[in-house]
């Protein structure tokens, strides 16, 4: 050392005295030491002697470092997390590394455990459905208890992995730490098996997989020092807290809004959407005659003024515009939240459907009466004024093979006032498709909408009814005001086609028992058309003691024998090449149509007794037809039943935030086998099923589960009135229209048709998604939930109040 110099030499160049150089070792060795120690001190410090589980320790607390002020910044600072919820609103690029993050969570005894984060890293991205009874504050859900939406549960260890499908993704389910695996690669391998098998057995029409694949604690007997070192494997590197690979295979994000504050980056990406699409749609308020109750395509008096004769009611038919409107309808002021079923069927909002001509004109037969600010129903029509409860039975009693909600299921109610005969037939477990004009009896059809029992506007006049042949168990007209005998029977002949063989005919009007002479003639002539056309007279009761009418009821037959034998060929058979099942704009005709006689023949048997003709697949569905879906006719109807079985269970009643007790009147816009209303069976709410014109012709497989619907064209108005329906389903639906129709149009029929706070609920493809919520957005509507995976989306948002300020005068509704 350079010290030594010191000891060896002084100044004189004389060598030093034997004591005073003993000395001087003395000092250097003790430097020296001094020196050495210091050294080891610090060595000491720097690589200290360690174990592996000091260092997994280490490396953990090292990543809570870093991923802890993510969470709070996204989730109002809380580090408790959810299964069920997504990532929160971290921005796109933080959320793609999400995937691999493994976060740390105290489980209250000092110890940390490890979990991942895949649940939300490989399925779901999904704005937060809210419960309807939730306050909503530009869309967001509060989070009282602070929890945040990473999507963690407390421990790794036994844990299982779980894929999430589209519908399950929306619930909340109950899960604990097993249904979740930390080891990525296992559950990868797991899932590939069960997206194959399920792809060769499940998918429909180019929908949302429905997959679910829960492996039961497969992997419950992993050790804690496994998952540490699994963790320590896959936190090597303390640079790559985000890091990107197989896991973060993420779905498009259209919106997400979690916790209990949002992030700017969300705040000012949902701000500039709403501009862009406020700038991209221009909303105007229609101005009608109509006002509130404006149905484009019957209230066209352009048309109407033009029509060469109205003898045969053409006046209250469809006369679609060229164009359909594009404004929106003003909301009645006052307008509140519809009553709930069953009390609406008592009573509704007087301001909902503020009209009293028919209380004043029918009053005195307790169709509709005005109590203060309600609307009440104290009776329910003209032949049964005293309760249709009671007129129900009788009529059963006429004639006990009628059997309501067993033989008897689905059934057409001619002119049908304000609906109270199939508002009461609920309670025998029958659908009653009821209709009436848009006439002098103002707004009944509208009164029996508002109080949750289905109907529509539409009149027997020049066209068929929108419904195919063979269809109806039961056909009743109470005084429905029809004069069935005239003109060789055409408009009995009408129903004739869409009443199904060995069906029955119920008619309480008034020449079933009056003895005035006109009604006394009109009955004769029905006697003679009736047993031309072969039907049976089963019974003509006397009059009932409580309502003061009579009911006869004729059956329709079941074989061609009897149209053979008659002596004289009128009514007319149709030629064998007039369709049956054709109903879209088709003039009515004054034949009748053969009964269906083969085996495999639709109409030759009677369904199953309801409720077991709701699962079963058709008699006369084939294995050698082809179903929508590509497999064989049965097969095709049975995949679909498990589908919307599985998707309304598992996602619709308990992943969306809506409360179904105030959900009555749906809508499903394109059904094709039923399948989402038979899965709703069991709620208390009725579904009008819609197969739209240019879709395969499933209708009478609908019927035939003893379900109802009708066909429709959606580039033209439904016949309804606004404010109709609490919820609508729409299955790649708007993909389709948008090919032909102007889609713009179609929202603004979705709005006229939808309550306000009514849900919309849409699975298309993204594109449609994504445009679809740019429109509804600039409506005001509340974006309830996104989700998209692939190209596939779903999109389920509820009607605001929001009505345009600015007003736009349609010509041709004005009278």
């Amino acid at each position: 050392m350079a010290l030594g110099k010191y000891s060896r030499v002084d100044n004189n160049g004389r060598r030093s005295s034997s004591s005073t150089y003993c000395s001087t070792v003395t000092i250097v060795v003790f430097v020296g030491l001094c020196l050495v120690g210091i050294w080891m001190m610090t060595s000491s410090s720097v690589v200290p002697v360690q174990n592996g589980d000091d260092s997994a320790q280490e490396k953990k607390n090292e990543v809570k470092d870093q991923v802890t002020p993510l969470i709070d910044e996204s989730n109002g600072g809380s580090n408790t997390a959810q299964f069920e919820d997504n990532p929160g609103d971290l921005p796109e690029d933080a959320t793609k590394g999400d995937s691999n993050v493994s976060l740390t969570k105290d489980d209250g005894d000092g110890n940390l455990n490890m979990q991942e984060n895949q649940e939300n890293s490989e399925e779901t991205k999904l704005e937060e459905p809210k419960k309807d009874d939730e306050p909503s504050q530009g869309g967001e859900k509060n989070n009282d208890s602070g929890e945040n939406s990473g999507g963690q549960g407390d421990s790794e260890e036994n844990s299982t992995d779980k894929k999430i499908d589209p519908e399950e993704s929306n619930e909340k389910p109950d899960f604990n730490e097993n249904d979740k695996k930390s080891d990525f690669d296992d559950g990868e391998k797991k899932q590939d098996e069960s997206s194959s098998e399920t792809n060769g057995n499940n998918k429909v029409d180019g929908q949302i997989e429905e997959t679910v694949d829960q492996n039961d604690n497969k992997e419950s007997d992993k050790s804690t020092d496994e998952a540490k070192d699994d963790a320590q494997v896959k936190n090597q590197s303390s640079n790559e807290v985000f890091p990107s690979g197989a896991q973060s295979e993420l779905l498009n994000e259209n919106m997400a809004q979690n916790g209990s504050f949002s992030t700017q980056a969300t705040e000012s990406k949902n701000e500039k959407e709403a501009q862009l699409s406020s700038n991209e749609y221009s909303w105007k308020l229609c101005n009608s005659t109509a006002g509130p109750d404006y149905i484009p395509c019957l209230d066209n008096w352009y048309a109407i003024r033009r029509l060469p004769s109205t003898k045969h009611y053409e006046h209250r038919e469809r006369h679609c515009p060229e164009e359909p409107p594009t404004c929106l309808v003003p909301l009645p002021e006052g307008y509140k939240r519809p009553i709930e079923w069953p009390k609406s069927r008592e009573k509704i909002w007087y301001y909902n459907v503020p009209h009293t001509k028919l209380a004043q004109i029918k009053g005195h037969q307790n169709w509709v009466k005005v109590t203060g600010e309600y609307l009440t129903f104290p009776g329910g029509g003209t032949q049964f004024k005293h309760g249709a409860l009671h007129y129900i039975d009788f009529i059963e009693e006429s004639v006990p093979d009628i059997a309501w909600g067993k033989r008897s299921r689905v059934i057409l109610d001619v002119g049908c006032g304000v609906a109270s005969f199939g508002g009461f037939l609920f309670d025998r477990n029958v659908l009653a498709m009821s209709f009436a004009p848009k006439d002098e009896h103002e707004a009944q059809v509208q009164f029996a909408l508002e109080r949750g029992i289905p109907a529509m506007s539409a009149v027997m006049g020049t066209k068929r009814l929108p419904y195919p042949g063979r269809v109806f168990d039961i056909v009743h007209c109470a005084r429905c005001r029809v004069p069935w005998h005239i003109e060789g029977g055409k408009l009995l002949l009408e129903l004739n086609r869409v009443l199904r063989p060995g069906g029955f005919f119920v008619w309480s009007a008034t020449p079933v028992y009056q003895k005035i002479p006109e009604d006394v003639e009109i009955w004769k002539a029905m006697v003679d058309l009736t047993k031309a056309m072969c039907w049976e007279l089963v019974n003509r009761t006397s009059r009932d003691t409580v309502n003061g009418v009579a009911v006869a009821t004729f059956k329709k037959p079941t074989s061609n024998d009897c149209y053979e034998q008659r002596s004289q060929q009128e009514p007319p058979l149709c030629p064998e090449s007039d369709d049956p099942n054709a109903a879209w704009n088709v003039p009515l005709q004054t034949c009748m149509h053969r009964v269906p006689v083969e085996a495999s023949e639709r109409g030759s048997q009677w369904p199953e007794q309801w409720p077991a003709r709701l699962e079963k697949s058709p008699y006369w569905l084939l294995s050698s037809q082809v179903g929508v879906y590509g497999k064989a006719a049965p097969e095709d109807f049975v995949a679909d039943h498990e589908h919307w079985k599985r998707v309304v269970t598992k996602s619709y009643i308990n992943g969306m935030g809506i409360n179904w007790s105030s959900v009555r009147n749906v809508m499903d816009m394109r059904a094709v086998y039923g399948g989402f209303a038979a899965a709703l069976k069991d709620l208390n709410l009725w579904v009008l099923n819609v197969v739209p014109i240019d879709s395969p012709d499933t209708l009478p497989i609908i019927y035939e589960r003893g379900l109802f619907g009708m066909y429709h064209d959606w580039c033209e108005s439904f016949s309804t009135y606004p404010r109709s329906y609490d919820l609508l389903h729409a299955d790649h639906l708007f993909s389709k229209v948008k090919k032909r129709c102007n889609l713009v149009a179609v929202i603004a029929e979705v709005d006229r048709v939808l309550r306000p706070e009514g849900k919309l609920i849409v699975r298309d493809n993204v594109d449609t998604i994504t445009e679809l919520e740019n429109m509804l957005r600039s409506m005001q509507w509340e974006v309830r939930m996104t989700y998209s995976k692939d190209t596939e989306g779903l999109l389920c948002v509820q009607k605001s109040t929001w009505r345009p300020k600015e007003v736009e005068t349609i010509t041709y509704a004005i009278a």
